[in-house]
């Protein structure tokens, strides 16, 4: 019988998606955070459940090949990586296996996908952080990211995900408000103003927006702030505060102001010139995005006949990536300030058969149907539970030739591949791309045929 504070020397035989070592005692699953497959492991038993266990380690006895030195001091008590021990190819080909299970597994599609598409660069590829702050126990400002499964934060001014640029900026944020005593805003109480350093970068024009994230329309010494900020990092086109007085886990409220400089930020992805507002959705590692896109672009095979839906569209930015060759992109979102970045990006770029609707995805389905609009390809990227249910009743309904799904989860995108399969549609090819380095995210991009 395992019981907590045991201690076992075990040998870690798999891996779960998550990070998490797989170790067995007499028959019992116990998950060991950190380890990889090949470990000997001298763990505690921290926590028994009823069919399974979690242990920590010890003591490495014998380290698997794939094993690597850590890089980062807070790795094992932040909740962001969870693959800094292992190497990078070890990484993909966890992160392949994974997409193949789910589709297997979930799917019930025997078609094993293609290579996995890993990152060129694993370190700095962020151009997105957002960063809780909270004070230590002298009062000081900290700011970091929360522990697993926890509201805890751990002080990180070193992420190594992030670019060194702002590790710097979110340093001087910090020495300002220790500096005026400006409050934090603390989740139990509901009490402070400031909830969250939020930080974007356009790679291709360098420019950077910082945003705050307050629990007031605003703070002491504002002008002040934006005045150091822009004389230490002129870099910074862009400073946002953020309303939120909610009391809620969700990070930006729906209000921005505009405090110092634009409304929003200039990058080029794909060739195609965007324009990056706080509430917008943008893929957080450029470079690798772009390759995702392409291969997007190839397995749709649009010709200058095609109507293209672009379902969950943003900014617009993979339907305007597509655009230059087909009769009409028609993109569908439901975030109002996102749907007007699409509509400025399709300006900025000269493009005249794009059109985009405010509206879910159902409801725009069928404003198209009602003007018997017949969509030849439809690009789908949903969020990270996937699909609704009517959302692929409409699709089937549609009944595009073609069909592109992007996905960020692959077990929901081998949930909705089943259901479109059972409509009519087949899978021809499937492949996975790394685009979050070190952490357990991967995404996937597949074709389907009518």
């Amino acid at each position: 019988m395992i019981h907590k504070n045991d201690h076992y020397e075990v040998e870690i035989t798999g891996i779960t998606a998550e990070g998490n070592g797989i170790a067995k005692i007499d028959g019992f699953i116990v998950f060991v955070p950190q380890t990889a497959v090949g470990d000997i492991v001298k763990i505690k038993i921290v926590k028994v459940l009823k069919n399974y266990g979690f242990g920590i380690i010890e003591q490495i006895v014998f380290p698997a090949k794939d094993r690597i030195e850590n890089d980062c001091s807070v790795f094992r008590q932040c909740g962001g990586c969870c693959w800094r021990h292992i190497s990078y190819s070890s990484e993909l080909e966890i992160k392949w296996q994974q997409v193949r299970d789910c589709f297997e597994r979930l799917g019930g599609f025997s078609l094993p996908p293609q290579p996995i598409v890993g990152s060129e660069k694993v370190v700095g590829y962020r151009n997105k952080a957002q960063f809780p702050v909270g004070i230590d126990n002298t009062g000081k400002a900290i700011a970091g990211f929360f522990a697993k499964r926890s509201h805890r934060i751990i002080s990180c001014l070193d992420c190594k995900l992030q670019p060194p640029v702002f590790n710097q900026i979110v340093k001087s944020v910090l020495d300002f408000i220790n500096k005026y005593q400006i409050t934090v805003y603390q989740e139990q109480a509901h009490t402070g103003i400031i909830r969250h350093i939020y930080l974007r970068q356009a790679e291709a024009t360098k420019e950077i927006m910082l945003c705050l994230v307050c629990a007031k329309k605003q703070f002491a010494h504002q002008k002040e702030f934006c005045e150091t900020m822009l004389s230490e990092f002129p870099q910074i086109k862009s400073i946002i505060l953020n309303y939120n007085p909610d009391k809620t886990n969700v990070i930006l409220g729906k209000t921005c102001f505009t405090i110092a400089g634009s409304d929003t930020i200039t990058d080029i992805l794909c060739g195609v010139q965007v324009q990056i507002s706080p509430l917008s959705f943008y893929q957080v590692n450029k470079e690798q995005a772009q390759r995702l896109y392409q291969k997007a672009i190839i397995y749709a095979q649009l010709s200058d006949q095609d109507i293209l839906l672009d379902l969950y569209c943003g900014i617009g930015t993979i339907g305007l990536s597509a655009a230059k060759p087909v009769k009409m992109l028609i993109g569908v979102e439901i975030i109002p300030q996102a749907v007007e970045n699409a509509k400025e990006n399709a300006r900025l770029n000269g493009f005249e058969n794009t059109r985009f609707l405010c509206a879910d995805c159902k409801a725009a389905v069928k404003q198209l149907e009602e003007e018997h609009i017949k969509t030849d390809v439809i690009i789908v990227d949903p969020p990270r539970k996937g699909c609704d249910k009517d959302v692929i009743e409409s699709i089937c309904r549609i009944a595009p030739r073609k069909l592109i799904m992007i996905s960020c989860n692959p077990a929901t995108a081998a949930r909705d591949c089943k259901l479109l399969c059972e409509q009519g549609y087949q899978i021809e090819e499937y492949t996975p791309f790394d685009l979050f380095p070190r952490t357990s995210a991967i995404e996937c991009v597949v074709k389907l045929i009518k």
